[in-house]
């Protein structure tokens, strides 16, 4: 599939795409005359990508776990990193929750 359809159907900029690719991120099949060509699958990396990068990961955190995106497996290494960002972003749904409280609180 062409750069354009994968950004359309993955709700991201061509731009976008282009830039995951500059970080490793994405490696698309190019034709004889330099086009990239992506496989099917891509639209729901790039939707996990789009979710990681909202949960506040760096794209270096992100190229570090695609190892375990695409054969589910993790080394110690990589689960230490999970933790940490997990913790992170518990952390960051109870701020939130609270938020949430405290906007519930001043409704009422």
């Amino acid at each position: 599939m062409k750069i354009g359809e994968v950004a359309r159907r993955a709700g991201v900029s061509v731009r976008a795409l282009r830039y995951y690719e500059e970080q490793g991120l994405l490696s698309p099949e190019r034709t004889p005359t330099g086009q990239r060509r992506y496989t099917e699958d891509t639209v729901e990396v790039v939707r996990l990508f789009q979710r990681f990068y909202a949960a506040g990961l760096s794209s270096r955190a992100i190229a570090a776990l695609l190892p375990c995106v695409s054969n589910g497996r993790t080394t110690e290494a990589e689960r230490r990193m999970l933790r940490v960002e997990r913790d992170r972003l518990a952390s960051r749904v109870e701020e939130m929750t609270h938020t949430l409280s405290r906007l519930d609180q001043l409704i009422t």
